[in-house]
């Protein structure tokens, strides 16, 4: 492929995310606690995230093993952190869920299936056949914030991902307001957390690939996240009035 191709791809997929935002606030996506059945099938949600995530996982894991370009220390710890997060998505995370005979709809699968396929596609090809850091870029204030805010946002996501599991106390069903960590102050710092994350992958690898993939988990998460701030409004008459959705004091 040439690179002029893979760049078109690139700012293409770019251009898709922005042009579809402003209908993707508007859409409340039917899994978790919002699930319908109006979406068709319904599957396992642990299947269905297992599925979904796993191009991110073994597509990019290929397209970088095998692709073209000598890896050095910086283009491994690229590797290494991407897949200590997509490790941890697709095969711990979901088996950690204590959502037993819980469904999603199967569109929703295919759709975030198409969607971890282009972006792991995108930034497997260019890691692995494109890049080429120097060991330098080591110290390079833009790999130094970036890590930092993917390591921060790994942090607060493990964190917030941790107190959602354990919400319920053991027999107790329904949905629970959470009141510990950034739940103090916003309702999705999972969502928020995992922002940070991935525009912190975007600042450290300083590439155009990582910048749309980050661009696409805003425009994924941050309507979530406003949907659910709605939902715990209008499910609980006592949700603390200051709390925000996203951004604490801000959004």
């Amino acid at each position: 492929m040439s690179n002029s191709t893979f760049y078109f791809i690139v700012y293409v997929w770019i251009g898709i995310a922005l042009v579809i935002f402003p209908f993707v606030l508007r859409i409340t996506a039917p899994y978790g606690r919002h699930t319908t059945k109006q979406w068709g099938v319904l599957i396992y949600n642990r299947l269905g995230w297992i599925i979904m995530e796993s191009p991110a996982l073994l597509l990019f894991a290929g397209l970088f093993l095998f692709g073209s370009a000598k890896h050095n220390l910086v283009t491994w710890i690229f590797f290494g952190l991407w897949m200590f997060h997509y490790i941890n998505r697709t095969i711990i995370f979901p088996f950690r869920l204590r959502t037993k005979g819980k469904k999603m709809p199967l569109a929703i699968v295919f759709m975030a299936l198409g969607f971890n396929f282009v972006n792991g596609f995108i930034n497997g090809y260019y890691l692995g056949s494109l890049a080429s850091y120097p060991i330098s870029w080591l110290s390079d204030p833009r790999f130094i914030i970036g890590i930092c805010m993917f390591l921060g946002g790994m942090a607060i996501n493990w964190q917030s991902d941790n107190i959602l599991i354990h919400l319920r106390k053991p027999g107790q069903t329904g949905y629970v307001i959470p009141q510990k960590g950034l739940f103090k102050y916003i309702s999705c710092p999972n969502h928020f957390s995992e922002i940070i994350e991935w525009f912190g992958f975007a600042m450290m690898t300083w590439c155009t690939p990582a910048l749309a993939f980050a661009i696409w988990t805003m425009v994924n998460l941050l309507p979530r996240a406003l949907h659910h701030h709605l939902w715990y409004k209008s499910t609980f008459p006592d949700y603390p009035a200051n709390r925000k959705a996203l951004i604490p004091f801000i959004l």
